[in-house]
């Protein structure tokens, strides 16, 4: 194995942040407003056609005609 002192420092830094993150003064960050989605209204049309798509490719619900040997 090789020894990468980028990741030795990146990983004692992510420590370091995690550790520091647990303290009672450490920052709050404010939690944003939830956004709607960019594409919400594709997303019901494309759900729309697919089902009808699915209606239209599933079998039927009667029960098939078995072929008996003779």
């Amino acid at each position: 194995m090789t020894y990468e002192p980028v990741a030795a420092h990146l990983a004692v830094e992510l420590a370091r942040r995690s550790a520091g993150s647990a303290r009672p003064d450490a920052p709050v960050v404010p939690e944003r407003d939830p956004r709607p989605a960019p594409l919400a209204a594709t997303r019901v049309k494309m759900a729309g056609s697919l089902r009808t798509v699915a209606r239209w490719v599933e079998p039927s619900r009667r029960t098939a005609k078995v072929c008996q040997p003779s």
